[in-house]
């Protein structure tokens, strides 16, 4: 027997004597909610198509997943697969080399570029992890009421105002369910979403970041203008209402129209007997093309220590399949694949969001990447700025300036 055939039938019993002892996985995550999902349905499907991986999804309730995962990736003794959460704390992970890359992971190709951002280099030459779902941005409607004033869901800004007028005129219920005394609604669920298509969605985002636009331009001082507008459609002492009296508003049936994540799809499936549908971000005027705040939530990467890399990887594949894209989404209802498999929606108002990827261009929230890594943070600021806009106590221009002068106080680019 040569030397190298010796070589090379050793290696082969290395090989299979690991795969062997290989094929037991564990999934690090944050989503306590979906321990269930995991084990009853998403792990078994796996399991059928790959008898010889065995994986346990050992979740960490989401305050303490970060601190809890990052001391158990320091001691060596973290799960094989790591949910990750969309920029800077994966971004950390990986440049602490605690997540492998993935380029030419082949299940990529399923994910459009939007999708993949999120788990990225700033420069985009690396991924680390594989794009799980994303929540979608935009309206929700009470069927009965607009049955009843013979309305239809608007398509323009100027449909929009009307369709309120006439809601306000009838006095029946509130035209508008949003308060500002939780603030983070009017930035993540209004500013981020019907700003999209001001500021032509990643193109406006993009231009922020090299400094070839600024908060202070058109695109993004209109979109405060727009919610100035809101005011007088709200609720009575909106200033004091929170993101759970909005809901129990809504799903009441005591307001018409209410500013919606796609995550509430299920909170009112559950709590609430209104037949509703939804309507996306209305486009200022007429045959303008449409952007909407597809925004990157979870995704899933391969622990660099881990002993299974090869199993690891099996299952990311299995993550970018149709199967998964197919059981996830209609069993997480809200929660959308990224990738560009056709997935048939059973639920009625998750599949007119999901329909709208195919008509407008997905976006992520605005100031999500890079954005809000300095002092000031810019998440917070624009909670404030927005929610104050909207309150008639600061102009739109004056929020602009603020989060611009914010902005150029950390970021060289900006200045």
């Amino acid at each position: 027997m040569s030397h190298s055939f010796r070589l090379a039938a050793s290696a082969v019993a290395i090989l299979c004597n690991s795969l062997a002892q290989a094929g037991n996985l564990t999934i690090e995550s944050w989503r306590v909610d979906d321990k269930g999902l995991w084990e009853e349905l998403l792990l078994p499907a796996f399991a059928k198509a790959h008898p010889g991986i065995t994986v346990k999804f050992s979740p960490t309730s989401p305050p303490e997943y970060n601190s809890a995962l990052n001391a158990r990736l320091t001691a060596g003794t973290a799960g094989d697969l790591i949910t990750c959460r969309p920029f800077d704390v994966s971004l950390d992970l990986f440049k602490k080399g605690q997540l492998d890359a993935l380029n030419g992971t082949p299940g990529l190709k399923n994910f459009p570029e939007s999708a993949q951002v999120a788990w990225q280099t700033d420069d985009g030459k690396s991924t680390y992890c594989v794009p799980m779902a994303s929540v979608i941005h935009g309206f929700f409607y009470n069927k009965k009421v607009f049955a009843e004033l013979g309305l239809k869901p608007p398509e323009t800004e100027a449909d929009f105002y009307g369709v309120m007028d006439k809601i306000k005129a009838a006095g029946k219920v509130a035209p508008l369910a949003l308060g500002t005394a939780d603030q983070w609604e009017t930035n993540q669920i209004v500013f981020t979403s019907i700003g999209a298509n001001h500021w032509k969605g990643e193109e406006g985002r993009k231009a922020l970041i090299s400094a070839k636009a600024k908060f202070t331009d058109p695109a993004f001082v209109s979109t405060w203008e727009a919610m100035a507008k809101w005011a007088p459609y709200l609720p009575k002492g909106y200033q004091a209402q929170t993101y759970g009296d909005s809901q129990n508003l809504f799903g009441t049936g005591r307001a018409a129209i209410y500013p919606a994540g796609s995550w509430d799809i299920s909170y009112f499936e559950q709590n609430s007997k209104v037949e509703f549908g939804a309507f996306k971000p209305p486009v200022q005027k007429a045959g303008d093309p449409c952007f909407i705040s597809d925004h990157t939530d979870i995704a899933m990467g391969v622990n660099s220590k881990s002993p299974n890399k090869a199993d690891a990887k099996v299952f990311l594949e299995w993550l970018s399949s149709k199967e998964f894209a197919d059981l996830y989404t209609n069993k997480v209802t809200g929660f959308f694949s990224l990738s560009n498999h056709k997935i048939d929606v059973k639920n009625p108002v998750a599949k007119e969001m999901i329909s709208w990827r195919n008509q407008c261009k997905s976006t992520i929230r605005l100031n999500a990447q890079i954005m809000s890594r300095g002092t000031p943070s810019m998440e917070n600021e624009l909670w404030n700025v927005s929610s104050q806009v909207i309150n008639l106590k600061m102009a739109p221009k004056e929020a602009a300036a603020q989060i611009q002068t914010g902005f150029a106080k950390w970021y060289q680019p900006a200045k």
